[in-house]
This record gives C-alpha cells, structure tokens and sequence, in this order.
C-alpha cells in the first residue's frame, strides 16, 4: 500500500509529526486500547493548531473530511486491512483534509488535519508560522498527526518526492522536536 518510503503519490521522503506529552507519549494506552478504537479527542495532537512551514502561496486545500477514531492494539490490525480501500480512492482520500502550499517550484502538502479547520483559502499568500489549521485525524492516518510532504507538482499522481530538511536538519526517526514556533523556513530540497 502507498506510504511512506514508496515512490507512490511522491511520499517517499514524507515526513509525520506526532504530538507527544513531556514524557514523550501520545495518549496514554489503557487497556481499552487494546480492544477499541479511540477517540481522536485523547491524543495531544487533536487540535493543535498548524502552522506554515514556509512562505508560499495556497494552491490546493480540501476540507469536509470526518476526522475518525484513533487505531492502537487490535484495531489497527483491522483498520490496516482497509488501507486498499482508501488507496483505492486515490491520494486524497489517503491525506484526508489538506493543504499545498508553493514556494517556486516546491510543493508542500500538509495532511490529515482537522474538519473544518482550514484557515487558508486558494491564492492565498502566507508567510512562516501563519496558522494554516489544525491537527487531525482525516484520511489514512491512524491517530492524529501531521503527515508533510514536498513534491514538484500539485498533481500528486504526476509528482516526484523532494528531500526536506527542518531547520537545516533531517529529523530522526522517533526524536523528539520542539516546533511549536517556527524560526527559520524548511529548506527544500537538499542534497
């Protein structure tokens, strides 16, 4: 199934950023989490707000999408069994709610965010750290997150996948990052 690592819908060099409480956790996993899924409501990430990672100019934003319950334990076992589904709706039904923002001929896609909370509007110019939306649980996305992404065209079946860095640097997997006010633009692509 398209994900990340795949040449698929260019996410290849995508990126998501989970919100974690100070002691580094998501919602904290109770034995019901094992059995049911969750409301998106638990996790730290619902809600919070999105901000532009760079200056640019709105060139696509899809709002209306539910934002789902949260899948850990046993239901993301049959939540992933209805990933071919979603797939086969294309792109957007895998991003859920989203927003592109360009910057020359760099693409930045910002997904899964909340229903009805896209700031922004189509032509619209924004800078570093305006509020775009917020956090969600749209699309494919097992429990609230912000999956970003750079790519070449707004064509997301056409597009390659660009490298990116946050603040000159490429984060590790499962690091902690504090981002919450944005001080210097992605640098897009890097070598």
């Amino acid at each position: 199934m398209p994900s990340h690592g795949t040449e698929a819908f260019a996410s290849s060099c995508a990126i998501d950023f989970v919100p974690v409480v100070g002691n580094g956790r998501t919602a904290p996993f109770r034995a019901s989490s094992l059995l049911r899924p969750e409301p998106p409501e638990r996790f730290p990430g619902f809600r919070r707000q999105i901000l532009a990672p760079l200056d640019g100019v709105v060139v696509a934003a899809r709002d209306g999408l539910p934002d789902h319950h949260a899948h850990r334990g046993m239901p993301s076992l049959s939540y992933a069994l209805t990933q071919r589904r979603r797939a086969g709706g294309g792109w957007g039904d895998l991003a859920g709610n989203h927003v592109f923002i360009r910057q020359n001929a760099v693409i930045i896609a910002l997904c899964h965010l909340e229903r009805g909370s896209i700031a922004v509007r189509l032509g619209q110019h924004v800078q570093l750290g305006d509020a775009i939306a917020r956090c969600g649980n749209s699309g494919n996305s097992t429990e609230p997150h912000l999956h970003v992404q750079a790519m070449d065209d707004a064509r997301v079946e056409h597009a390659r996948a660009l490298p990116m860095t946050f603040r000159g640097e490429l984060p590790h997997n499962r690091e902690i990052l504090d981002i919450a006010s944005p001080r210097r633009p992605a640098s897009l692509p890097f070598a």
